[in-house]
């Protein structure tokens, strides 16, 4: 079974307040307008974005202002159910169903009964588990393994998922039919280097949290290292700050944290990225060939990520790694 750490009934918090979505950029703020809209409602939600952008947190957002507020909410990380138990962690078992089966066991489903289900990584259930879980939302009914009675459970479903399952489906690998019965109301989390503006505000709150967690007096970041922070890419986005910050505090002994007690890829990537300017005299070709291989070595090394940082699809940016001979130096 997958281990009890992976299933959490919540209690109001603060990381599940509006105010945890920390941020005044326009994307952010539309980002919390949409998620308050949608927890009004009892729809299906897919929330789309990298790992590491907080889409726990509007998930968290969307139950704790709809009417399922207070009600159980279940987290399930897909990727850590075993294809042969996904049914009876979903949807539980009757007292000798298996083997190890030594008494009943309530699923996921009944667990998270009037509140709200949220299946994480939904891009990595296994074939049989999209099919299972298609069936319920579909039908709204269920059996526990070994069980014989048709249940019923009130659970608003909510997933989210770090793959692009449009490419996914295209490749066989996700069910066409689940994707558009999650897909009714998306949400796309964005990417912590595409809100720079938000990076200090981020930081500060940060800084607040772990000074008083560890107990230290309160830290700031002199003016260039907070500017350093904004012009790196962060691939790991906020989870990755969270953790920088987190060991700044910890390591730095002034109230003031310079530029030298930055973590070295921050501050290498800072002057690899100054290393690559356009020069006069190149091909449009050789500037698309840096960059591309500038981003993929110091941004990010994985092709969905680097794809949309540099603004093109997946397929175009495999097609210019053949194409510029960069796929026996690509990483990913």
């Amino acid at each position: 079974m997958a281990q009890e750490s992976e299933v959490a009934v919540a209690a109001p918090r603060e990381n599940g307040d509006a105010a945890s979505l920390i941020g005044e950029s326009e994307v952010m703020q539309r980002l919390r307008r949409t998620a308050e809209e949608v927890a009004r409602s009892d729809v299906t939600v897919l929330i789309e974005g990298e790992s590491g952008t907080g889409k726990e947190l509007v998930a968290r957002l969307i139950h704790e202002r709809s009417e399922r507020a207070g009600q159980p909410f279940i987290f399930v990380n897909c990727a850590a159910l075993p294809e042969q138990l996904v049914e009876a962690e979903l949807f539980g078992h009757r007292k000798g169903a298996f083997t190890d089966a030594r008494a009943d066991k309530p699923g996921r489903f009944q667990l998270a009964d009037g509140g709200t289900l949220f299946l994480d990584e939904i891009g990595d259930l296994s074939p049989k588990g999209q099919g299972d879980l298609l069936r319920v939302l579909e039908d709204g009914a269920f059996r526990m393994v070994g069980g014989t009675e048709l249940l019923r459970v009130d659970v608003r479903v909510v997933a989210a998922t770090n793959k692009n399952l449009q490419d996914a489906v295209a490749a066989g690998e996700f069910r066409e039919d689940l994707y558009y019965r999650l897909h009714v109301i998306p949400i796309v989390v964005p990417p912590l280097r595409e809100r720079a503006d938000d990076i200090p505000l981020l930081i500060e709150a940060f800084l607040v949290r772990f000074c008083a967690k560890h107990r230290r007096r309160p830290k700031r970041l002199a003016p260039e290292a907070m500017r350093l922070c904004q012009r790196f890419p962060w691939p790991g986005n906020i989870r990755q700050l969270r953790n920088v910050v987190e060991r700044l505090v910890v390591t730095s002994s002034g109230n003031v944290i310079g530029i030298d007690e930055l973590p070295d890829d921050i501050r290498e990537q800072d002057g690899a990225a100054a290393s690559v300017a356009i020069r006069p005299g190149m091909t449009i070709e050789e500037a698309e060939k840096l960059l591309i291989a500038q981003t993929i070595k110091h941004a990010t090394s994985n092709r969905a990520a680097a794809a949309r940082l540099l603004g093109i699809s997946r397929r175009a940016l495999q097609y210019k790694l053949k194409r510029y001979g960069l796929l026996e130096r690509d990483a990913v």
